[in-house]
């Protein structure tokens, strides 16, 4: 198989898309102000293969609570 530019060119974007979007996904499940999402979303836009390591790699934030399940309270055994 010949690699044209074209093709490896399409494999660049297509490597540059994909760990952009594993930083926004990660990025999601991170408690952030606003202001602190759109700035770390400019670092992996503006820096396009370090930006997305940089987000991972620094841990931004606190992660999310993950949102408590209800449970019926456990009845007591007659005796």
């Amino acid at each position: 198989m010949l690699l044209t530019p074209e093709i490896m060119r399409l494999l660049l974007a297509i490597s540059l898309i994909g760990i952009a979007l594993l930083a926004i996904l990660y990025l999601r499940r991170r408690a952030l102000s606003p202001m602190e999402y759109f700035a770390w979303g400019l670092l992996i836009v503006l820096l396009p293969f370090l930006g997305p390591f940089l987000v991972i790699l620094l841990h931004p934030g606190s992660p999310r609570q993950a949102p408590q399940s209800r449970t019926r309270p456990q009845s007591r055994p007659i005796p």
